[in-house]
C-alpha cells in the first residue's frame, strides 16, 4: 500500500476511437459521468485525437461542448487530452498563433493534462505546445512514440525522454500506439527511465498484439507511476487492457490501486449496453493479431482502415494493404505509425495496392512529408521514392512551423463573413481554422438554428463536403500535386481517400 499505481482510463476517447471509429456521442457519456467521477482516477482521457473533427464531421456536435458538459458533472476528475504537437488535433502542421489559442481555450474550458506527442519524435514540433501548456498552468505530459525498427533502441528512447524532461515536461508518457512493447522491453525501458529522469512515468499500450496487460505488470514491477487502461466493455483487441483486471491483479499488493471493483463493474455494464448502439462501426477484428508486430499499425487505424476499405468496396484488399504498410514505412524513413504519419503511410500503401503499381499516385500529404514539412524523419528516405515525390527539390531542415504564416486573424475574418457576425466566438474561429471544410458547414447549420441536429441538412452538408474533397483529389492528380500550402500559408483540402482514416492511431 506504500505507492498505489495510478490509473488513467481511456473509455471516453481512445477506447471508442480504437473500437468504434470515434463515433460515441456525448449524450451517451453523460449518464455514467457521475459514477466515473466517484472512481478516483488519476485522470480520464476524454478529448483530443480524432474526437475533435469527428464530433463535427460525423456527430454534428460542437467538440468544445463535450468538455464543458462532462466537466459540469465531473468537476474533480482531471481531464486529459491528446495533443498532436504542432498538428494540434489535425493532420498537418499549424502556425503557432493557432496552436497557442487552442491550448489556452482548451485549458480554460477544463482540460488539465495535455499529452503532447510528435509523430516523428521530432522535439522541435513539441516545444511550443509544451511552453504554452506550462505557461497556462496545465500538466505537460510529453510523449515518446514507441516503435521498433533500425533507428530505435532503449538508448534512443531514454535520450528522447531526457530531452523532453529538459524542455519542462511534468511527466513522460511511453506511447505504444500499436501494442509493440513486449513485457521485458517495458521493464527495461521503465527501469532505465526511472534511473535517468526524476519525473513520473506513464505507460500507454494497446492490446492488439495481446501483450499489453503483461507489459503493464512488468512496468509496474519496474516502478511505472501511471498506466492507461480502458473500462472492460471498451477494452482489448485494438483498444487497451481492461481497467478491472489490472485493479484485481494488484489488490492487496504494494501497488494496490485502491479502486472500487463494484463501481467499475457498474460503469462497464453501462458501456456494454451503449456499445451495442454503435455495432455498425465495429471493425470486425476480434482477438489477438500478432501480425501487428510486423505491420505496426496502431489500434485506431486498424478499425478505421477496415471501415474505409469497406466504404470503397475494397475490403478484400485489407491483407494486401497490411503487407504494403511496412514497405512504405521503410521507404519513408521508418516513422512511428501514429497520427498523422500513420495516415500518410497508410494512404500511400492503400493507393499502391488499389492502383496496382507502387507510387503511381503520390498524395500531396506524402510529398509534403518528403519535403520535410512534417519534421525530420527518424532515418533517411529512400532516394528513389524521394525523387518520384519531389524530383530534385531540396527538403527543408528547419522547424516546419517556422515557415507557416499566422492564421487566426484571417480565420476570424472568414468566420465573421460566413456567419454574418463581426464578433464570432473564438472557439468557432479555432474550429474553422483547424477544419474549414468540416467546421464551415457545421457553423452555418448552427447559425440557422438547427444546432447541428437537423438530419437532412446535415446529410446534404456532408455530401457537399465529400464532393468538394473528391474534386480536390482529382485536381491534385491532374495538376501533379498542388503548391506547398506551408509556403503559401493556405489550408489544404482534406481529400476523402488520400486523407485515409481520419482520426486513426491517435
Amino acid at each position: 500500500m506504500n505507492r498505489p499505481l495510478k490509473i488513467c482510463d481511456l473509455m471516453l476517447r481512445d477506447g471508442h476511437q480504437s473500437l468504434l471509429a470515434t463515433r460515441m456521442r456525448t449524450d451517451d457519456m453523460l449518464p455514467i459521468a457521475e459514477r466515473i467521477e466517484r472512481v478516483g482516477y488519476w485522470a480520464v482521457e476524454m478529448w483530443g485525437g480524432a474526437t475533435f473533427d469527428s464530433a463535427m464531421r460525423f456527430l454534428d456536435e460542437n467538440p468544445w461542448d463535450r468538455i464543458r458538459r462532462l466537466k459540469s458533472v465531473m468537476p474533480q476528475t482531471p481531464f486529459m487530452m491528446l495533443l498532436r504537437g504542432q498538428n494540434v488535433v489535425g493532420y498537418h502542421h499549424y502556425p503557432d498563433d493557432l496552436l497557442e489559442r487552442f491550448v489556452v481555450h482548451a485549458h480554460s474550458n477544463g482540460i488539465d493534462v495535455f499529452r503532447i506527442f510528435d509523430a516523428l519524435n521530432d522535439v522541435r514540433n513539441m516545444r511550443r505546445a509544451m511552453e504554452v501548456v506550462h505557461r497556462e498552468g496545465g500538466h505537460v505530459q510529453a510523449s515518446i512514440c514507441y516503435t521498433t525498427g533500425p533507428p530505435y533502441s532503449i538508448d534512443y528512447f531514454v535520450d528522447l525522454a531526457s530531452q523532453l524532461a529538459q524542455m519542462g515536461a511534468h511527466s513522460i508518457c511511453i506511447k505504444d500506439m500499436a501494442g509493440l512493447l513486449t513485457p521485458y522491453a517495458a521493464y527495461e525501458l521503465v527501469l532505465r527511465l526511472k534511473e535517468t529522469i526524476d519525473l513520473p512515468i506513464h505507460l500507454h499500450s494497446h492490446s492488439t498484439s495481446g501483450m499489453a496487460s503483461a507489459a503493464h505488470l512488468k512496468a509496474v514491477e519496474a516502478g511505472v507511476d501511471i498506466v492507461d487502461t480502458a473500462i472492460s466493455a471498451l477494452s482489448l483487441t485494438t483498444s487497451h487492457p481492461p481497467t478491472e483486471s489490472l485493479v484485481a491483479m494488484l489488490r492487496g499488493r504494494e501497488r494496490d490501486t485502491g479502486l472500487d471493483l463494484r463501481l467499475l463493474a457498474e460503469i462497464s455494464s453501462y458501456f456494454g449496453r451503449v456499445r451495442r448502439k454503435y455495432a455498425s462501426f465495429e471493425s470486425g477484428l476480434f482477438g489477438v493479431d500478432v501480425r501487428v508486430l510486423q505491420y505496426q499499425i496502431p489500434g485506431g487505424m486498424l478499425s478505421n482502415l477496415v471501415s474505409q476499405l469497406r466504404e470503397q468496396g475494397a475490403e478484400d484488399k485489407y491483407e494486401d494493404v497490411l503487407r504494403e504498410v511496412p514497405q512504405v514505412r521503410a521507404d519513408l524513413g521508418y516513422p512511428p505509425l501514429v497520427t498523422p504519419s500513420s495516415q500518410i503511410v497508410g494512404t500511400q500503401a492503400t493507393l499502391n495496392v488499389l492502383l496496382g503499381e507502387r507510387y503511381q499516385v503520390i498524395p500531396e500529404e506524402v510529398r509534403q512529408y518528403v519535403r520535410g514539412y512534417y519534421g525530420r524523419p527518424p532515418a533517411p528516405i529512400d532516394p528513389e521514392v524521394q525523387r518520384k515525390a519531389i524530383g530534385d527539390e531540396e527538403p527543408i531542415d528547419c522547424r516546419p512551423a517556422d515557415l507557416i504564416e499566422p492564421m487566426m486573424e484571417s480565420a476570424h475574418r472568414e468566420v465573421a463573413a460566413l456567419l454574418g457576425d463581426p464578433a464570432p466566438r473564438e472557439e468557432d474561429v479555432i474550429s474553422y481554422a483547424l477544419f474549414p471544410q468540416v467546421a464551415g458547414p457545421f457553423l452555418e447549420r448552427r447559425a440557422r438554428g438547427s444546432d447541428g441536429k437537423e438530419p437532412l441538412v446535415a446529410a446534404i452538408a456532408r455530401l457537399l463536403v465529400e464532393r468538394a474533397e473528391e474534386q480536390a483529389v482529382r485536381s491534385e492528380k491532374e495538376d501533379g500535386g498542388a503548391p506547398s500550402p506551408w509556403r503559401t500559408g493556405s489550408r489544404p483540402g482534406r481529400a476523402r481517400w488520400t486523407g485515409l482514416i481520419a482520426g486513426a492511431g491517435g
